[in-house]
């Protein structure tokens, strides 16, 4: 299956910088842009998992820089080398537990290195759209239970929340103060749920530490077990995302600036159910009570409508969240047996799945709208 065609080609020699291509998502982003044909450039630290994915998959044609976006100057930099047409923030410090360890650095780069990307992006002509990608938990916990919709107070207690929630207040006052003019980059953030998908190895991720403890034997401990989330795959976030860039790049009118990607609340589940889930698969799994869960406090039940995304981008899941565990047990099965990845197996699985679904994106003889053509294609 030919990816190039997807999303209308827009990504075809188009020129691309990705923030956080060394992390979970980011190297998934990274293997998809390359597959639609894009000039990839990565902006990262470098993988602070072993193993890691973004190591594994060994993208050579992936411009890899190592850049903390913390420091403006060194960052700048790569964007001007790069002269992206579009570009993709991911960089974060993404866990929970750690921003408690550690809030200062947290805050460092969740807040100040958009800060710094923004910047960067003001300085560079080349520049039409700018996808800040951030996260669920960015509302304010007011404990309705309801799925939360883009103009939902915005919030957090905990330093990793707090300071995503501060980058979406960075992001709507650069696009109100200075992206606002004729000619100027579109700046617009995305909002998804807890991803999952084979290749992660981060602490604190229910899913990686299921996969440690089924290798060490060890009871995986459980913080809450019966919180609620939107799991999701991490290919369904990121069709969200590549569907906002080439709205970007189509210069298509968009009613606001920050979109959910979410299952349906009907699919989402308990911890306690998802890792029941994992057993069934891996019947070695144990699970227990983390004893250090009552220190931190986190949200029992966290839910996204994503009806803007579905109305405006055509954007739907393609996976379920029981599609979505069965890929995931799949990847990790095969890398744990002899080391081999699925990853490119799963990405034209997905877009095979999506095109029967009727995914716009996913269809050969959808065509993007001229604007979308890049300049890095002559």
């Amino acid at each position: 299956m030919a990816l190039n065609r997807h999303f209308g080609g827009a990504y075809e020699g188009c020129r691309v910088l990705l923030t956080g291509h060394t992390g979970f998502k980011g190297s998934w982003l990274a293997l998809w842009l390359r597959e639609l044909g894009a000039q990839v450039h990565g902006a990262a630290l470098a993988a602070e998992t072993e193993p890691a994915h973004w190591s594994a998959l060994a993208l050579s044609d992936v411009a890899d820089h190592r850049v903390d976006v913390g420091d403006a100057r060194a960052l700048a930099r790569v964007v001007g080398d790069a002269r992206p047409e579009i570009v993709f923030h991911l960089a974060a410090q993404p866990l929970v537990r750690r921003g408690y360890r550690e809030p200062h650095w947290t805050f460092a780069t969740n807040v100040m290195g958009t800060v710094n990307l923004l910047e960067a992006v003001r300085a560079s002509p080349s520049v039409r759209g700018v996808v800040v990608v951030t996260t669920d938990k960015v509302y304010a916990d007011d404990g309705h239970g309801r799925p939360y919709v883009e103009t939902d107070r915005l919030g957090g207690h905990d330093p990793y929340a707090a300071s995503k929630a501060c980058a979406e207040f960075v992001v709507d006052s650069y696009r109100r103060s200075f992206f606002g003019v004729p000619g100027a980059a579109r700046v617009v953030s995305a909002r998804s749920g807890n991803v999952i998908g084979g290749g992660d190895w981060s602490e604190d991720r229910l899913v990686p530490d299921c996969v440690r403890a089924v290798g060490s034997g060890t009871p995986v401990l459980l913080r809450y077990p019966d919180s609620v989330r939107p799991w999701q795959h991490v290919l369904d976030a990121l069709s969200g995302y590549l569907l906002l860039g080439a709205a970007l790049l189509q210069s298509r009118v968009l009613t606001d600036a920050a979109f959910n990607f979410g299952p349906p609340s009907n699919d989402a589940m308990s911890v306690r159910q998802l890792v029941a889930r994992l057993q069934s698969a891996w019947p070695t799994l144990k699970a227990g009570a983390d004893p250090a869960a009552s220190a931190l406090v986190e949200t029992a039940v966290l839910t996204l409508h994503s009806g803007r995304a579905e109305r405006e981008l055509g954007w739907r899941p393609v996976w379920n969240t029981e599609q979505a565990l069965e890929r995931t047990v799949g990847w990790y099965s095969h890398f744990l047996r002899d080391g081999s990845l699925a990853s490119l197996d799963d990405l034209r699985a997905y877009a095979k799945d999506a095109l029967t679904n009727g995914a716009t994106w996913a269809s050969p003889d959808h065509r993007a709208m001229p604007a979308a053509i890049c300049a890095g294609r002559g």
